[in-house]
């Protein structure tokens, strides 16, 4: 489990919206990359390049016109709106990454995303066809889940938890998490087991099918 249930103490379980049932329990938890979710998924350097672009422009046509002094006194102005709109985003990504919690259990896949007002999704092994591992230098990197035919989530509710570009069909994703690949292996295992799971099904009275999930 995560170091992080104090966050949740109004919580009925750290990072669930209720008591998981009888015989199921929690594998992992954790974060976004609260930085690395900026980058990706806010894209806060494009955004500083911007508006770094925009200074130059702005200082150089100052410059031009009146001199160093009045580059200066047109650029200091703009150089302090770009710290603070750099900020802004960077305390964006740090709420969603503070506020969202991912969950593997032994049965399931739990997303709890947003802020200020959360909303959690819950995703059956059985709900997901297939995961892929997109990895970043240091080992941050996101696991993204196709869901099987029928199961769609909003991709406005569900976002930055996706995989990026595909806004028709959502992916949801673990985005920006650090071991990306020891939690890759981690799901495959846990999904594999409950997939391989017998399941008793009754299918007339006194006698018994037994399925695999």
């Amino acid at each position: 489990m995560s170091d992080h249930d104090k966050d949740f103490d109004f919580e009925p379980v750290p990072g669930l919206p209720a008591e998981l049932p009888q015989g199921e329990t929690i594998v992992w938890q954790g974060r976004p990359d609260a930085m690395r979710l900026a980058r990706e998924a806010f894209k806060i350097n494009w955004i500083l390049a911007y508006m770094l672009a925009i200074v130059v422009w702005r200082a150089g046509g100052a410059y031009a016109t009146g001199g160093a002094s009045l580059m200066l006194a047109t650029a200091i102005p703009y150089l302090v709106l770009t710290v603070l709109g750099y900020g802004v985003v960077f305390a964006l990504a740090f709420a969603q990454a503070k506020g969202s919690v991912y969950t593997i259990t032994t049965a399931r896949v739990i997303i709890k995303a947003g802020a200020a007002l959360p909303v959690t999704y819950t995703i059956p092994f059985i709900r997901i066809a297939t995961a892929r591992l997109e990895t970043r230098p240091g080992g941050t990197g996101t696991i993204a889940m196709e869901l099987t035919d029928g199961a769609r989530i909003s991709y406005l509710t569900l976002w930055p938890h996706l995989r990026p570009g595909h806004a028709r069909v959502t992916q949801p994703a673990f985005r920006c998490i650090p071991d990306a690949g020891a939690v890759a292996r981690l799901l495959a295992d846990q999904a594999q087991a409950k997939l391989n799971e017998p399941r008793v099904t009754k299918v007339a009275p006194a006698t018994a099918a037994v399925a695999a999930e």
